[in-house]
């Protein structure tokens, strides 16, 4: 039997070489996790007594990670992003965007980030977001001149958002894996995924602005609104937004008034938004901005607005079904990605495009997807389980902690070693097989040792190490040589765009996660401000 320390040289060389000669990683972590029991108890003890040991934990293991709830949540989101993808639904969103911003030096490249956030919150999917930019926003750009890397950087950083916005999959399978809450993981995430946004977004600004010729300006059409009117027709298309969002939460808090549900019962939290006050409040915000609508933006311009935002109609109403039934109360994360589906099938049978090929085609999509999580969650299990069975962990916080690093430089080598396997590995098996062991040693330290600047709570470090967990997984999907972005938009860019072009586009936008990671890194409390 051999000791720990040359079980871990032998996975770790083992994992590299599989994956090098193109072993699914669901395979190459079922084979390591097998050679790992052998190799620590020898096969007698293995094999000895079928149903008993270590392979019967490892079975258990398997077993209560594939049967959790929450998991059903992950095909929903994958069918519910497919839908979109397939629909035109995304399509119109992008043209509606495009009418507001079409104007602005980079207005095409600001409009792909902040649709990329959109469908990140839509649906929390990454290949598909990259795909659909890539099929609706790169011809577009490229064909007004924009600089290619400048585009190519652009769609693969932003439609890499679906990592850290929510519903993020890669927050529920770190959810899942270190049983921490999804909801306040969500909730902690959404700030660093804005604020990553908005560095996109404030770079795009910034360097189109130093090199007016990497995005000209498209050619003006006759008619088309500019200055402080079209600033006026966006408020009218804000207002009958607000609007709706009020008269949906006037009626919700009156049901719940006239039902009696609200009712205040000692012990019992009050429904978010639902209370009696909530009728008042609703009902005056509601009628100021009708007055708004009819006295200052007036009938004419407020349809002029409608016309042209109309697109942005269909993903706010799915996102309000979605982050809205989670973040009221209404449902659990499982039950809004099933809400999610059922509104996208809705929306896209209102919009005619529902039908049989479409639904068939998503189903698939969704199977393929799904089956190739699950197969990967199968093997890394497996041997996370029997590296554990194996004593890696402790094998592995020995070695970190006796290396009498600082509290940060332990962290510092942590996200080293993510962005470094981010390269090589899907997020899946990383969060699967390097999470159980890295965890526990994050949460061993001296929790005011954590961060450079503010405190962090100590209920909080397991929220804080998932956020920078999925920050670096953010920076994994750009990062050479395996960078999943680059193939999801090769498969859809030009010929001409090699893979050396799309990786050399990536370079100012992973340099941008960088500064976001630094930033959680110094301010873990910028995760923490609403929880």
């Amino acid at each position: 039997m051999l000791d720990i320390g040359t079980i871990s040289l032998i996975l770790l060389v083992a994992m590299l070489i599989l994956l090098a000669i193109g072993m699914p990683l669901g395979f190459a972590s079922a084979v390591l996790a097998a050679g790992v029991l052998l190799m620590k108890f020898g096969p007698d003890f293995l094999f000895g007594n079928f149903g008993q040991g270590p392979l019967n934990i490892l079975a258990q293991r398997i077993y209560g990670l594939l049967t959790d709830y929450v998991l059903i949540s992950i095909p929903l989101f994958i069918f519910m992003a497919n839908l979109l993808e397939r629909s035109g639904i995304a399509g119109e969103m992008y043209k509606s965007l495009n009418v507001w911003l079409s104007g602005t030096r980079g207005g095409i490249a600001i409009v792909t980030s902040i649709m990329a956030v959109i469908m990140a919150a839509m649906s929390g999917i990454i290949g598909g977001e990259v795909v659909l930019l890539g099929l609706i926003a790169l011809p577009q750009m490229l064909k007004l001149g924009y600089n290619q890397n400048l585009a190519i950087g652009t769609i693969c950083a932003s439609g890499s958002l679906g990592t850290m916005i929510p519903p993020s999959i890669v927050l529920i399978i770190y959810g899942l894996i270190t049983e921490t809450s999804i909801k306040a993981l969500f909730t902690a995430s959404f700030l660093p995924g804005f604020m990553l946004a908005s560095f996109f977004i404030i770079y795009i600004i910034i360097t189109t602005q130093l090199n007016p010729e990497k995005a000209p300006l498209p050619e003006k059409k006759p008619g088309d609104p500019e200055g402080r009117e079209k600033a006026a027709l966006f408020g009218s298309f804000l207002l009958l937004i607000a609007s709706g969002f009020s008269a949906a939460l006037f009626v919700r808090a009156l049901f719940f008034t006239v039902t009696g549900q609200n009712a205040v019962v000692e012990g019992v939290e009050a429904i978010t938004f639902g209370t009696p006050d909530f009728v008042v409040k609703f009902g005056v915000a509601l009628a100021i901005f009708l007055a708004l609508i009819f006295f200052v933006a007036g009938r004419e311009r407020t349809a002029t607005g409608w016309s042209m935002g109309k697109g942005l109609v269909a993903p706010i109403v799915v996102i309000g079904v979605v982050l809205g039934s989670i973040y009221g109360g209404i449902t659990g994360i499982t039950e809004a990605a099933g809400m999610g589906v059922i509104a996208v099938g809705v929306i896209a049978a209102l919009r005619g495009e529902m039908s049989f090929h479409l639904l068939w085609d998503s189903l698939k999509r969704t199977l393929r997807s799904t089956g190739t999580i699950i197969w990967v969650t199968i093997g890394a299990t497996a041997l996370a389980g029997a590296y554990t069975i194996a004593g890696g962990p402790t094998y592995i916080a020995n070695t970190i902690v006796g290396a009498e690093l600082p509290t940060m430089g332990i962290i510092l080598v942590m996200m080293v070693i993510f962005l470094f396997l981010g390269a090589f590995m899907d997020w899946v098996g990383i969060v699967l097989l390097v999470m159980p062991v890295f965890l526990p040693i994050v949460q061993r330290l001296p929790v005011e040792e954590l961060g450079f600047m503010g405190g962090l709570d100590a209920r909080h470090v397991a929220i804080w190490f998932g956020v920078l967990f999925t920050m670096n997984m953010q920076v994994s999907f750009l990062s050479p040589p395996f960078g999943p972005a680059a193939f999801y938009l090769k498969s859809v860019a030009p010929p001409h765009i090699t893979l050396t072009d799309i990786f050399r586009g990536f370079l100012p936008f992973i340099g941008i996660q960088l500064i976001a990671l630094s930033i959680l890194l110094i301010w873990p409390n910028i995760v923490t401000l609403f929880l």
